[in-house]
């Protein structure tokens, strides 16, 4: 009988397999003293949350030796269904994906884990974790019974826990328990069934002794929705609350085991034109202690934030949308670069009074270095590479299709009309149905006008004579991950109108732009622009290149963009992530130390979407800046 046909005898019968731990290894719940067991001793973790695929894999080791020297006995770690099957049906765990290699890491470095492999994670990620491929089915309902859903489900935890198994407590390895969904209460749709088809797929996958647990809101309707018999109920809450208050409301859903805070906030996150969350030292301290001295067990989030490479970042949809920003740094207690910081020691103090840490000095910061000023060159605009970086051509289009129809899901494109009339007095482009997911940037006949923005800025006033092309490059910038706006979808979702005329005749580009940087260009000199084509304005998207010269070592520095408005980077083709010093708060990108080269250039290119300054330097700092808002323009 094949693993697809097993399962689903299981649930036809809604049998429980048995999975018997090996040895005398055993993690469980003490009902009748509120606590954890660990071979039938009584046990507290005291745990941080720590992203592997916010973080180099150069700098695992590092970031968990840190966690461990300042006392704690677990580390909480997520697991991104989309950085796995980005493509459906195509699964990597390797490299900075090797989710069993860090797990290894952190049993070799002293760390029990507490997983939490979603499906739906949140974390400020990419459509909380979920894969935009979903979307290919337009009316799908992710986070409920849809059929479409649970199928798109099911092959993936077949396998993805089979994976993890072999890490369980039980089975030799540190896993101690594992969260099934994350913050479900938090969801509009509220489906018992949905969440009963996940504890019975967990259970098959890794037996009936695996403690599996639930995680929701300090709120009676978060729990009540949240919550499941044969999951254990936690908890989670920040500074702002009373801890006491906080667990009696546990208590209602779970009336006897430990207390639980899975998510004890250190920090919080940033969205781009605000300010750089804090959250106050002494109360994280403070709070922590009281908690632990009440027997809790506690999960810091998040211990270190780390990096949003890439287009990873997620974002927030209450009343606009909000995107996250490239940094994690979270104002944890280890920096988005790794460094221990004043609230580490803090928090080491307060571990002291309840445990015995290890021995020895706390392992220092990676090496910074300010590398200083790097030239760039114009390459050329956007809209004159496009054999380079869409070699496969356009998409023709009677109407407009977005990302998901395209079967791209992250990123940029570019969507290309001809005005269908004279307009010599301004005229106004509209998106009269707020269809701009999420900033597009226009130009006509190659002059750049400016940019409509998702929820803000849905009119523009355009020029021009009949037939003149019109380009709109669309920028993905990051899916909802949380709230019932998570259906996501991108690019123009509807109608441009221009006047009173529906916009039609499409040609839709897909970008390839990160393949074509990793695969060298601009700096490989090949398939350069055409003679001719180069324009002398900074106005509107265009790529630029520089080198930073090796230097005989390669430490960790911070990339600033000082007048340069909003783009992407990329560094020895990896991309960085986003840049928007005018809107801030962030100001320098994080390079990791591994990314450089000591003994070869190093490439740099710059996506510039709006306009680069006079001075196209960029300099190389060795200290970040996440804290300067510059205003919202």
């Amino acid at each position: 009988m094949s693993l697809k046909c097993a399962f689903l005898a299981v649930l036809s019968c809604a049998c429980a397999v048995t999975n018997a731990a090996s040895g005398t290894r055993t993690f469980s719940i003490d009902y009748s003293h509120d606590r954890f067991l660990k071979d039938g001793a009584p046990f507290q973790y005291i745990s941080g949350s720590v992203h592997y695929f916010r973080i180099p894999r150069a700098y695992w080791k590092d970031r968990l030796l840190k966690m461990y020297m300042t006392g704690l006995n677990a580390a909480q770690v997520y697991v991104p269904w989309n950085f796995h099957e980005t493509i459906q049906g195509v699964y990597n765990f390797t490299g900075d994906r090797d989710l069993e290699h860090f797990l290894d890491l952190a049993n070799r470095t002293g760390l029990f884990v507490i997983l939490r492999p979603g499906p739906y994670i949140c974390a400020e990620w990419e459509m909380g974790g979920l894969p935009a491929w979903l979307l290919q089915k337009p009316n799908i309902m992710v986070r409920t019974a849809d059929p479409d859903y649970l199928q798109a489900v099911n092959d993936w935890l077949a396998v993805l826990l089979p994976k993890v198994k072999p890490w369980l407590y039980g089975n030799g390895g540190n896993i101690l328990s594992v969260q099934v969904e994350n913050e479900y209460g938090s969801y509009f749709a509220c489906d018992y069934n949905y969440m009963r088809h996940l504890r019975a797929l967990f259970r098959y996958f890794l037996g009936d002794d695996t403690i599996l647990f639930t995680t929701d809101g300090n709120t009676n309707r978060e729990m009540t929705c949240g919550t499941l018999q044969g999951l254990y109920a936690t908890i989670d809450f920040g500074t702002d609350t009373n801890a006491s208050v906080a667990f009696d409301r546990q208590r209602r859903f779970e009336p006897r085991g430990p207390l639980v805070n899975s998510e004890f906030y250190t920090g919080w996150l940033d969205h781009w034109g605000e300010q750089h969350a804090h959250v106050d030292t002494e109360k994280v301290s403070n709070m922590l202690g009281e908690m632990l001295s009440m027997g809790a067990s506690v999960n810091m989030y998040m211990f270190e934030g780390g990096t949003n490479f890439g287009y990873w970042n997620g974002a927030d949809y209450d009343t606009r949308y909000r995107s996250v920003v490239t940094s994690y740094d979270y104002n944890a207690p280890l920096s988005e670069a790794g460094d221990p910081t004043d609230k580490l020691l803090a928090i080491r103090e307060v571990i002291k009074k309840f445990r015995d840490i290890p021995l020895g000095p706390m392992p220092p910061a990676t090496p910074k270095f300010a590398y200083g000023f790097v030239a760039m060159k114009k390459v050329g605009r956007l809209s004159s590479l496009l054999d380079t970086i869409s070699p496969q051509g356009p998409v023709k289009s009677q109407h407009l299709l977005t990302f998901e129809e395209m079967k791209q899901y992250y990123g940029y494109m570019l969507y290309r009309t001809k005005l269908p009339r004279m307009v010599s007095d301004p005229t106004p482009l509209i998106s009269p149905l707020n269809g701009i997911h999420d900033r597009a940037y226009i130009s006509i006949n190659g002059m750049y006008l400016g940019f409509l923005e998702r929820d803000t800025q849905l009119v523009i006033n355009v020029t021009g004579q009949e037939g003149d092309q019109m380009d709109v490059l669309v920028e993905n910038m990051g899916r909802v991950n949380f709230g019932s706006k998570i259906n996501d979808f991108k690019g123009l979702v509807s109608n441009l109108i221009l006047g009173g005329d529906v916009l039609t005749d499409w040609q839709i580009y897909s970008l390839d732009i990160d393949g074509t940087i990793a695969g060298g260009w601009p700096h490989s000199g090949v398939k350069q622009h055409q003679p001719g084509m180069m324009s002398n304005s900074t106005e509107g998207p265009a790529f630029y290149m520089g080198m930073l010269e090796p230097t005989g070592f390669a430490w960790d520095t911070f990339l600033k963009l000082r007048g340069w408005t909003k783009g992407q980077v990329w560094i020895n083709g990896v991309n960085l992530g986003r840049y928007w010093p005018q809107r801030g708060p962030q100001q320098t990108l994080y390079v990791p130390g591994p990314l450089l080269s000591s003994s070869q250039p190093n490439n740099i290119t710059v996506l510039e979407l709006e306009g680069a300054p006079v001075d196209t330097r960029v300099v190389f700092l060795d200290r970040a800046q996440l804290d300067s808002t510059m205003g919202t323009s």
